[in-house]
């Protein structure tokens, strides 16, 4: 697999050099898969894990094919991304959706991670980016979205089908879980969204000079899990490929530990969370 960074990227339509200077691989942890106190000091250590062959490629494969088929099928649908009469909210609701995000291997996982036996929060979430939209996830740390419960959780991100940077591949902030919340407040001076405090930046670049991080990358592959902590900064790249970007994202939670609220429902694009 290559891993030189050459070329630029770009996120929410702002352009960045795909350099050393804003962009690291990623750190590989999938030898210590067969050590869960090896995997959760890696996490506590990273705040992100990434695991290659989590899951059945074939099985990923046909889930993507099946939803992709749903979408091009759906040609009379006005209904905005995520709402009811998209798709998107429609897949989610599947017993095929479940099928897939209740896999034992998942859920098996998510203990070793937290310790003890643990669930997966109701609310799952399918999203999906064509190329050119020039709109991806803004850098966050999910326990903005979550603050209602509590913080002893991890977040799967699932590329449902290869992904690579330029593909719209997740990115994580390095070591940003480690930096106070009072050290990411100037990010939210430079948004789009002036009226949301829950997203940081839009704009890649600024974020990852302001705080003198870099960027964790990788080629993502059908079957691939990537896991990250409350607090960890993450964002998307923008999709500039011809293939479409479908990824999940599921959360556990320790069993016995608060739940929030907003988080035990279906996922809806407009539901609050």
């Amino acid at each position: 697999m290559k891993t030189d960074l050459t070329g630029a990227v770009s996120s929410n339509g702002i352009e960045l050099p795909f350099s050393a200077e804003l962009f690291e691989p990623m750190r590989d942890s999938t030898a210590l898969c067969g050590d869960p106190a090896a995997l959760r000091g890696r996490l506590r250590a990273d705040g992100y894990l990434l695991l290659r062959g989590v899951l059945d490629p074939a099985a990923v494969l046909r889930l993507r094919k099946s939803y992709l088929d749903s979408w091009a099928a759906d040609t009379s649908s006005q209904s905005a991304y995520g709402v009811a009469g998209h798709p998107a909210y429609n897949f989610v609701r599947s017993a095929e959706f479940a099928d897939f995000v209740d896999q034992p291997a998942l859920a098996d996982l998510a203990a070793k991670l937290l310790g003890g036996p643990a669930h997966r929060l109701p609310r799952a979430i399918l999203r999906h980016f064509t190329g050119g939209t020039r709109q991806s996830s803004r850098a966050h740390t999910d326990f903005a979205y979550m603050d209602q419960g509590s913080e002893d959780l991890i977040t799967m991100w699932i590329p449902v089908g290869n992904c690579t940077p330029q593909g719209g591949g997740l990115v994580y902030l390095d070591g940003s879980h480690d930096v106070e919340p009072d050290g990411l407040t100037a990010l939210r001076s430079v948004t789009d969204r002036p009226d949301d405090p829950r997203p940081l930046s839009h704009d890649l670049g600024w974020v990852a000079r302001s705080l003198g991080r870099r960027w964790l990358w990788t080629h993502y592959r059908a079957g691939d899990v990537a896991i990250h902590t409350p607090h960890l900064v993450h964002a998307a790249l923008d999709t500039n490929t011809p293939t479409a970007r479908v990824s999940a994202d599921i959360r556990f939670l320790r069993n016995g530990a608060r739940v929030d609220p907003r988080w035990t429902h279906p996922w809806s694009a407009v539901d609050g969370a």
